[in-house]
């Protein structure tokens, strides 16, 4: 002990001690908080990659919050899986109606750019009329030639009032859904053939794939 804190009192001493033991504490402290929190920190910054306020996507509608999806009101896995999914009535759906076909079109071509990532994002379309989906449709866009699971809507008449009030949330029923892994609806995108558009779709999804690594492969 040197010469000058020989002149300074024993309980002055004790004191700047407990002050340095209490700040390296509250370092740690903060630290390990911060260790914690990151990877809520990581997904939110992932999940809503631009502010919802005052920031914009490439294309898609940010859904802030996002929807919770209710996974019983389809008969196919979403949870743990990254969802486009359209809505479309199949007696509506012809292979010369352009409409429904760009919009077919644009998810197969989406899930094909995605290269090493497509395996992370699946399909949904939903039959909204139930009735059979023609042939020619079906050998260019059904599960085997495109991924596209076609799936009906709920039988049990709440559910199917449920889940439509959810598609039709913010005026999406028409527009091409994205949902996370949750699953819920946190992006949609208009159906267009407009290279740029497409491209500008691209950038988002690869965006959230890549900052995001939840979500299992199909």
């Amino acid at each position: 002990m040197s010469d000058k804190e020989l002149l300074i009192p024993a309980s002055q001493l004790d004191s700047e001690a407990i002050n340095a033991r209490t700040r390296r504490g509250r370092i740690q402290m903060l630290l390990l908080l911060l260790a914690c929190a990151s990877p809520v920190i990581a997904s939110y910054f992932a999940y809503y990659v631009i502010k919802p306020a005052g920031g914009k996507t490439n294309l898609g509608t940010l859904v802030y919050p996002a929807q919770d999806f209710n996974t019983a009101w389809l008969e196919v896995p979403t949870k743990g899986k990254w969802t486009l999914l359209i809505a479309r009535p199949a007696g509506e759906c012809q292979i010369k109606d352009e409409k429904c076909i760009e919009a077919l079109f644009l998810m197969r071509q989406t899930k094909v750019a995605m290269g090493r990532e497509s395996g992370r994002l699946q399909l949904i379309w939903v039959n909204t009329d139930g009735k059979p989906v023609d042939p020619e449709v079906t050998k260019v866009y059904d599960e085997k030639a495109a991924g596209l699971k076609i799936v009906g809507l709920p039988s049990d008449p709440k559910a199917k009032a449920e889940f439509e009030a959810w598609l039709n949330k913010e005026g999406a029923g028409q527009q091409i859904q994205l949902m996370d892994p949750t699953p819920a609806k946190m992006m949609y995108f208009p159906v267009t053939n407009s290279p740029k558009e497409f491209g500008s779709m691209k950038k988002d999804l690869e965006k959230l794939l890549k900052l995001n690594h939840k979500g299992e492969n199909l």
